[in-house]
């Protein structure tokens, strides 16, 4: 069974897509800021942006759930690289991703609206300049952020059930 990723920059609403597709599909829901390190998070928290160094070793371990998963799996994960796919991809075959996309504005507008969370406005245009567009890589799916929840996810439904491209 497939494995999705729902990507893209922060306040992008990765976990409420995630989630509803999860549900949809009836798949475990995996949140993949859960699996950063604790010094990811005091070096985010503390305004500084995460370098690809930082980032390998979370790869690893939301890899390793994914293969965790043979029944298929709904993760959510920045992937603002290719590279960073393609280590996803490596442990999971067959895994397709959703990207959230939406412009830096309103990613500063919904991430600096948030309370509480360690990721802060600061940081989001360091996240769109690391960010490698996937449109036309192989099971990508690209779709408007500012859609509604229910809209997206029967568009991400109803794309899971066609051959991957």
């Amino acid at each position: 069974m497939t494995s999705i990723v729902v990507m893209g920059v922060a306040g992008c609403g990765k976990s409420s897509l995630g989630l509803a597709i999860a549900r949809a599909l009836d798949r475990p829901f995996v949140e993949g800021d859960a699996f950063h390190p604790p010094s990811n998070v005091e070096k985010m928290g503390a305004g500084t942006p995460l370098d690809d160094a930082d980032r390998w070793a979370w790869l690893d371990a939301l890899g390793a759930e994914l293969a965790r998963h043979a029944e298929g799996v709904v993760l959510t994960c920045s992937a603002l690289k290719h590279s960073y796919r393609e280590r996803l991809r490596a442990a999971a075959p067959g895994l397709r991703f959703v990207h959230l996309a939406l412009t830096r504005a309103e990613a500063k507008r919904r991430v600096a609206l948030r309370g509480g969370h360690y990721f802060k406005a600061g940081l989001v245009d360091s996240q769109f300049d690391a960010l490698e567009d996937p449109l036309g890589e192989p099971g990508v799916l690209v779709l408007d952020a500012r859609q509604p929840v229910d809209e997206l996810t029967t568009r991400v439904v109803d794309w899971l059930d066609s051959p991957m491209v």
